[in-house]
C-alpha cells in the first residue's frame, strides 16, 4: 500500500462497518494496571525531535493499532517498545517506559533478556538463511529455554502451530525458510518471535509485502495470539486497524494525538485532527 494514500469516504464507511462486525463479538475490556505502559516519551534523532510527550498503556489480551500518516512516529514509537532504537547513532530516548512496573531503560536491564520478553515482527520477513526448524528453534536455544532435542522440536512444533504453519511446512521442516511464500515466512517469523514467550508482540506493518489472502491469514493469527499475548501493531491500512485492534492510537507530526477505543477512533474522535485523517483530509 502506498504510504502517500488518501482514504476516501468509501474506505472510511468499509472500515466502520467492519467495526459493526467486531462489535457483536466480545471485546475484551482493559482491566488493572497494564503490562506495558509510556509516560512522557520524547524522542531525538540528534536534534531533531520525533517524538513529543507520548503517554500510552499496552493492555494484555488485547490489540492495540497505531495510524497515521507516513513520517508520524508510529515505527520510531514501536522501536522504542523494546529498545530497537538502541542501535540508531544520535538516537535519545526520555521519559519513562515500563514492562509490568520495571523501567525497561534502568542501566541494569538486559537488552536481550528484554527483547525475549517483547518480541517484534517487521514489515517484510526476515527468515534466517536456515531451515523452518532451526528459524524457530534459534530463540529458545540461545535462551536456554529447551534443555533437551525433544524439548526444542516441541517447541518448535508447538510455535508453529500457534502461528497457524505446522500443517503446511510439515514435511519440509529441514529445507531452507527462504523456499517459502512470502506470507508464510512472516507467519514463520511470528513463530520465531512467540517461541520465546513472549510477553508482548510488535508487529511492525507485517501486511504491507503480502497479498490479500496471505494478509486474511495474518490477521485471524492476530486474532488468535491475542489470547495470549499484548499485541502493538502499527499499520497504514484504517481499515485493517479496525478488523484488528480493539484499542487505537493516532499519531500526527510526532504527537500522540489520541488513544482510545478503536469504535471511538474511527466513529466519534476527540481531536479534528484525527477526523480529518479518518475521512481523508489528510494521510
Amino acid at each position: 500500500m502506498n504510504m502517500n494514500t488518501v482514504y476516501s469516504m468509501n474506505d472510511v464507511t468499509m472500515a466502520a462497518a467492519l467495526l459493526d462486525v467486531n462489535a457483536a463479538e466480545e471485546v475484551p475490556r482493559a482491566v488493572s494496571t497494564p503490562g506495558l505502559r509510556a509516560e512522557n516519551v520524547d524522542v531525538y534523532y540528534g536534534d531533531t525531535q520525533a517524538l513529543r510527550d507520548v503517554s500510552i498503556n499496552i493492555y494484555s489480551k488485547q490489540i492495540t493499532a497505531l495510524i497515521g500518516p507516513s513520517g508520524c512516529g508510529k515505527t520510531t514509537f514501536l522501536r522504542c517498545l523494546n529498545r530497537m532504537n538502541d542501535v540508531v547513532d544520535g538516537c535519545r530516548v526520555s521519559g519513562n517506559i515500563t514492562l509490568d512496573g520495571q523501567d525497561i531503560y534502568a542501566p541494569d536491564v538486559d537488552v536481550v533478556e528484554l527483547r525475549s520478553r517483547i518480541g517484534m515482527v517487521f514489515q517484510k520477513p526476515n527468515p534466517f538463511p536456515k531451515s523452518v526448524f532451526e528459524n524457530v528453534a534459534y530463540g529458545p536455544k540461545i535462551h536456554g529455554l529447551a534443555e533437551h532435542r525433544t524439548d526444542l522440536e516441541e517447541s518448535v512444533v508447538t510455535s508453529l502451530q500457534k502461528a497457524g504453519l505446522f500443517e503446511e511446512v510439515k514435511d519440509r521442516l529441514h529445507q531452507p525458510a527462504t523456499g517459502l511464500s512470502g506470507g508464510q515466512q512472516q507467519r514463520l517469523c511470528i513463530a520465531r518471535a512467540i517461541a520465546i514467550n513472549p510477553e508482548v508482540l510488535l508487529m511492525d506493518e507485517p501486511c504491507s509485502a503480502l497479498d490479500p489472502i496471505a494478509t486474511s491469514k495474518i490477521e485471524d493469527l492476530m486474532w488468535e495470539l491475542k489470547e495470549n499475548y499484548s499485541i502493538v501493531i502499527v499499520t497504514h491500512s484504517m481499515q485493517q486497524a479496525a478488523r484488528v485492534s480493539q484499542r487505537t492510537g493516532f499519531f500526527h507530526l510526532g504527537d500522540l494525538v489520541e488513544v482510545s477505543s478503536t469504535e471511538k477512533i474511527f466513529q466519534n474522535p476527540v481531536d479534528p485532527r484525527t477526523r480529518d485523517y479518518i475521512t481523508g483530509r489528510f494521510g
